[in-house]
């Protein structure tokens, strides 16, 4: 009997500490907080290069002059990853894109989406299931005067002490009819690690 008795409390007690071993816990974080999990690009990364870049767009005083008088329609171009990692451009790309459309200044085209407006329109225009009268009409979508566009690249080192990668954003904006440039700049991030030593 105490044998049984010494197996059951020895079973419960593997049990418990194997059910605490797994359980875990989830809490919300601040979205804007400084992520340090890594060396790679992440949040904060994102963050600091979208931010940068739309305020210095804003700001120009060229940029001031276009939208003086009215807002420019654009296109914003998926930035072009020149890493060596795989990073989430699009993520880029639309933080940009809305940061400039809360300001008010600019009137964007989706470029993504212009395959699926197509079907759409031709649905209302061929399906038989649309009035024909409230129907949208081939050939009245506005086209882009300006189109943004980049490309995200970095430069990676490293040796037995530590881990070193330096990003650089580029970003210009460039007057379709024309074909020039009208704004470009650059924002830059570097990050080390420094390996620890195990052992004595």
């Amino acid at each position: 009997m105490k044998k049984l008795i010494i197996a059951t409390t020895v079973g419960l007690a593997i049990t418990m500490v194997a059910g605490c071993a797994q359980k875990s816990v989830v809490r919300y974080g601040d979205a804007t907080a400084v992520e340090t999990t890594d060396i790679n690009f992440g949040s904060t990364d994102l963050q600091k290069v979208a931010g940068d870049m739309t305020d210095s767009l804003l700001l120009s005083p060229v940029v001031g002059t276009l939208t003086q008088n009215k807002r420019p329609i654009m296109f914003v171009e998926r930035i072009k990853n020149k890493t060596s990692e795989h990073i989430d451009t699009e993520s880029i790309t639309d933080s940009i894109s809305t940061k400039l459309l809360r300001s008010g200044k600019f009137r964007f085209v989706d470029m993504g989406r212009v395959e699926a407006a197509r079907e759409q329109i031709k649905f209302q225009q061929g399906g038989g299931m649309v009035d024909t009268s409230k129907a949208v009409q081939f050939g009245k979508q506005i086209g882009a005067e300006y189109m943004l566009y980049g490309n995200l690249s970095s430069i990676v080192k490293s040796n037995k002490d530590k881990s070193d990668v330096y990003y650089k954003f580029t970003l210009r904006l460039m007057d379709l009819e024309s074909g020039l440039v009208e704004w470009a700049d650059e924002t830059e991030i570097r990050k080390t690690k420094a390996k620890e030593s195990v052992g004595w």
